[in-house]
């Protein structure tokens, strides 16, 4: 399956402005392809370069800078749901 090139080039930008460290280009890709698809939220496990208070500010900064909505990062607990449910 092929990745869209604008998710590729987003990725790389995250890549080359330090949100994402060098080596982790799958998890750059991850949130790229999940902003250029416009999802909602992107649930993570990744507390070291996704949700990360550190690096939160960055991403969403690098990601809207190409005109996209940042996805909510966040685990699933954070997600979590109604406490009703």
């Amino acid at each position: 399956m092929a990745i869209a090139e604008n998710a590729v080039e987003l990725a790389q930008n995250l890549i080359e402005k330090g949100a994402i460290p060098k080596g982790s280009e799958e998890d750059a890709l991850h949130i790229a392809i999940a902003a250029t698809q416009g999802v909602e939220y992107l649930l993570t496990w990744n507390f070291k370069h996704i949700n990360n208070a550190e690096t939160k500010l960055q991403i969403v900064k690098i990601v809207e800078s190409f005109g996209y909505v940042c996805p909510q990062l966040c685990s699933p607990e954070e997600l979590g749901g109604n406490s009703h449910d």
